[in-house]
């Protein structure tokens, strides 16, 4: 299975350019499963239910959140009817939406897509790896789902990888969000799974991480709060990841990064 997974998409400068672009990446890079992190979608803070009606028509097969989930209140009730957009399973019972989805492909293969969120640093939820090892004990990896993915939304780089090797063999990708800056430690993992601390975000990085540099550098300078961070809304860098699998274990064989347009280095997954 050929799978593309895309970072944080920040504000409006991200969220057109992933729409544009995702169509034709799927095809160029014949991609079976498309994932894409929205929760900074609108205006850098949630994601608003138009937002996302427009990811998955450009191509996004899972739409994943973190922590600015319910930023935009509206997507409370539309989270409830979309099985393709999901929140941390750790979130306490009885929050609206839920933390996997169960994908069947065109040709009859399934795969699981999972988002959990980190505690450190972070809001204190329940624990991510316990709850993500209940959501497993449901699946067998290359038995009944060729492919699992699970979208670790978290602040500590130790916490990542201490939760990617916690699943190593049982998944196929363990992916890191929410810090925007994609880290150069793609790779797989002893057991077959494979692994990135941070995809990066689809966003301006003339920025800090897709915001404003003029707004949130004068926090820093002042330690008071001034007005609401914006976007910043130059040129986006579609920053993210792709991984091939084997159907027959679900385990990847190939882990390439993915950036495209914008400041950064350019690097594309060879066809």
């Amino acid at each position: 299975m050929r799978i593309l997974f895309l970072g944080d998409v920040v504000g409006r400068s991200g969220r057109e350019t992933v729409a544009e672009s995702l169509p034709q990446l799927r095809v160029s890079l014949r991609i079976d499963l498309a994932i894409v992190n929205a929760e900074n979608a609108s205006h850098g803070f949630g994601l608003a239910p138009e937002m996302a009606r427009e990811l998955l028509t450009a191509g996004a097969d899972v739409i994943t959140l973190g922590n600015h989930a319910w930023d935009r209140k509206e997507i409370i009730p539309f989270i409830a009817d979309s099985p393709r957009l999901i929140r941390p399973l750790n979130f306490p019972p009885g929050t609206p939406g839920t933390g996997s989805a169960l994908i069947e492909l065109a040709d009859g293969r399934k795969a699981l897509v999972m988002n959990a969120m980190g505690r450190l640093f972070m809001d204190p939820l329940d624990c991510p790896f316990r709850l993500t090892a209940i959501e497993l004990s449901r699946y067998k990896l290359g038995s009944t789902v060729s492919a699992i993915v699970v979208d670790f939304h978290a602040e500590a780089t130790s916490e990542k990888m201490a939760f990617a090797h916690s699943f190593d063999g049982q998944v196929s990708l363990v992916v890191g969000t929410h810090t925007h800056c994609p880290s150069a430690d793609h790779q797989i993992l002893p057991g077959g799974t494979a692994f990135q601390s941070d995809a990066g975000m689809c966003g301006d990085y003339d920025s800090v991480i897709g915001m404003s540099k003029e707004g949130a550098a004068s926090r820093f300078w002042r330690k008071m709060p001034g007005e609401r961070l914006q976007p910043a809304e130059g040129e986006t860098t579609i920053c993210g990841l792709f991984v091939e699998t084997d159907d027959a274990t679900g385990l990847a064989t190939r882990v390439e990064p993915l950036r495209l347009g914008g400041r950064l280095s350019q690097t594309m997954p060879s066809v």
